[in-house]
């Protein structure tokens, strides 16, 4: 299984980014797929979730209504679109996989990419 993140970067505050993960290895479109950021001196913690189907997302409270998370199973790929960035948003972003589940939990990711940086300055 191999994750591939990409189209992190370096934004103003308020500015927008759309990290991308592409997958290989696994059948994509009966995955969940999520993304988790760590920033510096933090713990990794979750953003978002998607069910393999694309129909049901979840996410945490300090993204509602500014990050979306979507999936194109046609290109095995997931997205990750970021409006009103603030700079408490700078962190490394990882995709990652629970496998056929969809899931919160960081325990339940098996499967993780090596990560994006996206800095958010003011």
């Amino acid at each position: 299984v191999q994750l591939q993140a990409s189209g992190g970067g370096l934004v103003q505050v308020g500015g927008s980014l759309r990290p991308s993960c592409s997958a290989s290895g696994i059948t994509f479109s009966t995955y969940g797929m999520g993304w988790f950021c760590q920033a510096p001196g933090k713990e990794r913690e979750f953003v978002a979730a998607i069910k393999w189907t694309g129909d049901s997302t979840y996410y945490t409270d300090s993204v509602k209504g500014r990050f979306t998370i979507s999936r194109d199973n046609s290109k095995n790929t997931v997205f990750l679109q970021m409006n009103s960035l603030k700079p408490e948003d700078t962190a490394i972003y990882y995709c990652a996989s629970p496998g056929r589940s969809y899931s919160f939990s960081e325990n339940d990711y098996h499967y993780w990419g090596q990560g994006t940086l996206v800095t958010v300055s003011s």
